[in-house]
């Protein structure tokens, strides 16, 4: 499965009996043509699974101008935006109770996940659009409607509101894992993000 960290959206997945470096390599070569990816445009952050660090795929990688980047050994949280992926498809309202019969099964039901998760799912992390909405670029004109629609909404009552609407501006920026810094002030010690 590959991640549009910035958009959210997963943009490419598939499902096979083994794990393999070519079929991962043919995925992403498909990922590059559907989306349009240049040469140097993006970066590939993934696990240290053989499959992603093996010969085939770092070739495929080279050849498509895409940038290795691989999480730090034994660090387990060096992908949050993975590991949130993955706690939501374990969490979601269709995750299945029983195992899947056969990899067919699996493949229409991770379909029907991935179609959920693009189109429906409310994110978080991208103020409340879907990942499609982002990725297309749509997120700005729903969350400047959203602006308008809470701010009217205060005015109508400004007695339910206890101070200003929430900040619907749209995201412009990720960071894969930002440093931390500590900064120290007079009564304790805080941490904040670099930029």
């Amino acid at each position: 499965m590959f991640l549009d960290i910035f958009s959210k959206k997963i943009v490419g997945w598939n499902i096979h009996a083994t794990q393999e470096a070519d079929l991962s390599s043919m995925l992403l070569e498909d990922i590059c043509k559907l989306e349009k990816i240049n040469k140097f445009q993006i970066a590939l952050h993934s696990d240290n699974g053989g499959p992603m660090k093996a010969a085939t795929m770092l070739a495929t990688m080279q050849k498509l101008g895409v940038m290795p980047s691989f999480s730090r050994p034994s660090v387990s949280n060096d992908n949050p935006f993975s590991e949130s992926l993955f706690k939501t498809l374990k969490y979601c309202p269709i995750f299945p109770l029983k195992p899947f019969e056969n990899i067919e099964a699996a493949r229409a039901w991770m379909n029907k996940f991935v179609k959920w998760y693009n189109t429906e799912h409310l994110h978080s992390g991208i103020n409340f659009v879907t990942p499609e909405s982002k990725h297309q670029g749509h997120d700005i004109e729903i969350l400047k409607n959203r602006s308008e629609i809470y701010k009217n909404a205060q005015a109508k009552n400004p007695n339910r509101w206890s101070g200003e609407t929430r900040n619907w501006d749209a995201v412009t920026s990720v960071k894969l894992n930002p440093l931390k810094v500590k900064v120290k002030s007079n009564t304790k010690e805080k941490h904040q993000l670099a930029s």
